[in-house]
């Protein structure tokens, strides 16, 4: 009867053992590189940004390694959905129709939404304004939602894309009069730099809570409990930390993070 029971418990010695290794230690990150300064690559190709240094600094307090899986922006959820990554960590913003699809953590951070034009333009962000006219937005962003929701119906040729870089390349050819997306984005990835120079941030932001969202956060498969309140509890601590608004001066020289 003893060697019965010493089985039994090495047998569970060895299940409580597997349990153990088979916790995970690696968090797997989705994310479009080519959405400066949230996230890009160095001339090495090496990856750096803001959501880059959030993904890190989630990863450590977590004690895990990130892994980072590069994945077009329009391809991200069903890429989620296909678990190819654990979580997208791409600067997308938080909509009804994306929690349709996927689970989201509360708000990370918040960026005003704006449009760009040429220097001396008369176009602002209203339908009245651009009517007849073609605006550029990068394909499968909450910004594309809204142009397709409020503008494309209007008379606005609505002309989606899937690389940021790409847009502000037709604006300065001339082949789009505007173009559509965050401010940081638009501030850091083109009007600072030598290309667009000749261009600025016209109106005011635009604001539409159903199709442009209440701020950006990390993107979860429905049900994944166990990892978003690790991922949750994380962020929660980075925010106490001052990590997060650290983090936010770096880039942007002021506080974006979601109170």
């Amino acid at each position: 009867m003893n060697w019965k029971l010493s089985l039994c418990a090495a047998a569970a010695l060895a299940c409580a053992a597997v349990t153990v290794h088979a916790e995970p230690t690696t968090l797997r990150f989705g994310i479009e590189a080519a959405y400066p300064p949230f996230e890009s690559k160095t001339p090495a190709g090496q990856l750096q940004g803001f959501d880059v240094d959030i993904g890190n600094a989630v990863c450590a307090k977590l004690n895990m390694k990130c892994v980072w899986v590069e994945n077009a922006f329009d391809g991200l959820i069903p890429a989620l959905q296909a678990r190819k990554f654990d979580v997208i960590n791409s600067a997308m913003n938080i909509t009804a129709k994306r929690k349709q699809s996927i689970d989201f953590t509360p708000p990370i951070y918040v960026v005003p939404i704006v449009m760009i034009a040429k220097r001396g333009s008369p176009l602002r962000p209203e339908v009245a304004s651009v009517r007849g006219k073609r605006v550029g937005v990068l394909q499968g962003s909450s910004q594309e939602d809204f142009l397709k929701a409020h503008w494309a119906n209007a008379g606005v040729s609505v002309v989606s894309y899937q690389d940021q870089d790409q847009i502000y390349a037709d604006l300065v050819a001339g082949r789009l009069d505007a173009a559509v997306q965050e401010a940081q984005t638009a501030q850091e990835g083109f009007l600072d730099k030598p290309a667009g120079r000749d261009y600025q941030i016209v109106g005011e932001p635009l604001k539409d809570p159903a199709t442009l969202g209440e701020g950006t956060g990390f993107g979860l498969r429905k049900g994944d409990k166990a990892l978003q309140a690790k991922v949750v509890g994380a962020l929660d601590a980075l925010k106490k930390d001052g990590t997060l608004s650290a983090l936010s001066q770096k880039y942007f020289k002021r506080d974006i993070i979601a109170k």
